[in-house]
């Protein structure tokens, strides 16, 4: 598989030439979980889980083309609607959060969504900068207990989600802002060969 999209990504940050082939093994991974009826799980803390929020936003609605609608619709919907991907972001759920963070460990709150949402044949996201997120890793040994894809986007070595991750995204950066930084644009990369 190879993208235009791919391409442009890395004549603009041409850093990121090395995550060129695990940027194209995940997408391959989403886009055969989402033609078999799959739906993808984003995960991540503070700045990761704005951008967990972020992306997951990007594929409930239009990114750069239009998308058909999944369904017949009545003309009056249809003319409102947008065909979208199946994203759930699992830094969402506010009264499941707090009261996990109160009656149970926080470390597993998002291993606990996965349980919950997760189904054999989806793909778990988490992102870390750090690559040690201790409830993104939880996150991800649940997910691949199940029968998860997973993917991980970090930086610099990845720490223990490159290492539990099937597919490890890790920007060639090691402080915080600068690797959110190089995050956006693989993800929105990722957007767009997912339109393709």
């Amino acid at each position: 598989m190879s993208s235009k999209n791919l391409t442009h990504l890395i004549e603009r940050y041409p850093e990121l030439e090395s995550c060129r082939e695990p940027v194209l093994s995940a997408v391959k991974a989403i886009k055969e979980s989402l033609n078999a009826g799959g739906k993808l799980l984003i995960c991540g803390n503070g700045g990761s889980g704005a951008d967990a929020e972020h992306w997951a936003g990007e594929l409930l609605k239009r990114f750069c083309k239009t998308r058909p609608l999944s369904a017949a619709l009545p003309p009056e919907l249809a003319a409102e609607l947008e065909g979208a991907f199946p994203v759930i972001p699992l830094t969402s759920f506010p009264a499941f959060q707090s009261a996990w963070a109160n009656d149970r460990n926080p470390d597993f709150n998002f291993a606990q969504l996965v349980n919950a949402l997760g189904q054999k044949g989806d793909v778990l996201i988490g992102l870390s900068t750090s690559g040690n997120a201790k409830n993104v890793c939880h996150a991800v040994a649940t997910a691949r207990a199940l029968g998860l894809k997973t993917v991980g986007l970090t930086g610099g070595k990845g720490g223990g989600l490159a290492a539990a991750a099937d597919i490890a995204i890790k920007v060639p950066s090691t402080e915080t802002f600068k690797v959110q930084e190089l995050h956006q644009p693989v993800y929105h990369c990722i957007c767009l060969m997912l339109d393709e």
